[in-house]
Order: structure tokens, then sequence, then C-alpha cells
């Protein structure tokens, strides 16, 4: 198992993730929702699925059948913000 890393959000922060990276991880959820590993930045990577899965509004909010497309993607936005990474 990989260390744990900094949150995406520490990352973003730190300009090491961009606005633009975790929009595609986004992107990658909501189009295949079992992501599990996936790059988010140079040498750390984030469990989509699990991130989602552990946070408790977002896995609600893309749970829901009539939750919209805007909704899912900010409750998931805001789920990867706050989820640890692991080093590569």
């Amino acid at each position: 198992m990989a260390d744990a890393g900094p949150t995406v959000g520490e990352l973003f922060k730190a300009k090491t993730v961009t606005d633009e990276q975790v929009n595609a991880a986004v992107e990658a959820y909501l189009a295949d929702t079992t992501t599990a590993s996936y790059p988010i930045a140079d040498s750390h990577s984030l469990d989509l699925a699990a991130a989602v899965l552990a946070h408790e509004w977002a896995s609600q909010v893309t749970a829901l059948v009539g939750s919209s497309v805007g909704l899912k993607r900010s409750a998931v936005r805001t789920a990867f913000l706050l989820a640890r990474t692991e080093k590569a």
C-alpha cells in the first residue's frame, strides 16, 4: 500500500494540482464511478471511488437519481479536494 499523502486541496493550494486536473478527475469519476487509482498530479494518485464513498454528502448526492449533473460535479469535487492522495 502506498503512503498517504496530502489532500488534493492542499496540493491545489500549493499549485501542484490545477483546476483542470481536478475537473478531469471529476469527469473521470462521473464517467466510471468505479475508478480506483487516478493520477491526480506528479507522483500522487487518488482513489476516486473511495474518496466519494468516504464523503457522506457526495456519496448521497451521487446515489440520488434526481440529482442534477451540476450538483453531482460539485459534490464529487468537494470530496476530492478533501481526500488524501497516495504517493506513487
